[in-house]
């Protein structure tokens, strides 16, 4: 059973859920899809839904900052800082395909103290808070026990840059394949593919671009349930834009020697 939820973490819940209601009456009313550049979408859902978690946040710490995909650009660094990405899987809400989520980190001094990633068609509600695991709608979540890659399956994901990032993308998950795994999955939501991770899905899962906004959340979830992350070289991972690696554990090194190799 999950433990009492800190302060953080419950307005984090409440705020998650907030956020999902906005989308999901977009995602099923319909919205118009805006383009940022190229094929980076934004709609109002986006907008709306990152104003709906932040003032559900700001009535129990109006003090506090926030860092937000879309409005909302307060320093990283600041001592009490919301990290958020209202809508993550813009792409697959604007096809109609049902994996999105809103993730929600709270950090304190630089460090994730809580994070929840919910998916509101699913009513999926992951969360983690440091030092007390990691939740599924109240169940607790383990990471995977496979130590050989031929035993598991890995996710991915690109980011907009369909240069070079996507050739050595491309080049890691040929070289996967080679080692005999299971598969590989792109299901398109930073913040899910780590939760898969961390739900044992997943023995491992890596991007060669992220933000704060995609990983904070998430990586939290995958370190409570007993994995481990870093960067995609396997330094540690920064709160700021940077590739990701997360994995059981037992796989990280075997991941890391392929996707470290062809890191741009």
């Amino acid at each position: 059973m999950q433990t009492i939820p800190s302060p953080e973490l419950a307005v984090a819940i409440a705020a998650a859920r907030a956020g999902g209601a906005t989308v999901l009456r977009y995602f099923r009313e319909g919205v118009q899809m805006r383009v940022k550049e190229s094929y980076n979408l934004v709609s109002d859902a986006d907008v709306d839904a990152e104003e709906a978690v932040v003032t559900a946040i700001k009535e129990h710490f109006p003090s506090h900052a926030f860092f937000g995909e879309e409005t909302h650009k307060d320093e990283l660094s600041s001592e009490d800082v919301w990290i958020i990405d209202p809508l993550d899987g813009t792409n697959n809400f604007a096809h109609g395909i049902s994996q999105f989520s809103v993730s929600i980190a709270y950090a304190k001094d630089g460090e994730v103290k809580a994070g929840v990633v919910y998916n509101p068609v699913h009513d999926e509600l992951y969360c983690a808070e440091r030092g007390k695991g990691a939740f599924c709608n109240g169940k607790r979540a383990a990471v995977s026990k496979e130590s050989s890659l031929n035993q598991a399956l890995i996710g991915t994901g690109f980011y907009y840059d369909r240069g070079l990032m996507m050739e050595r993308t491309l080049d890691s998950m040929r070289d996967l394949f080679h080692t005999d795994i299971h598969g590989i999955r792109r299901i398109g939501a930073a913040s899910l593919d780590l939760c898969h991770v961390g739900m044992g899905h997943f023995g491992a899962y890596f991007e060669y671009k992220l933000a704060a906004w995609d990983f904070a959340a998430g990586a939290l979830f995958v370190e409570e349930a007993g994995g481990r992350v870093t960067t995609a070289r396997g330094d540690s991972l920064p709160l700021d834009t940077s590739s990701v690696l997360a994995s059981n554990g037992a796989l990280h090194q075997s991941v890391l020697a392929i996707v470290g190799k062809h890191h741009p």
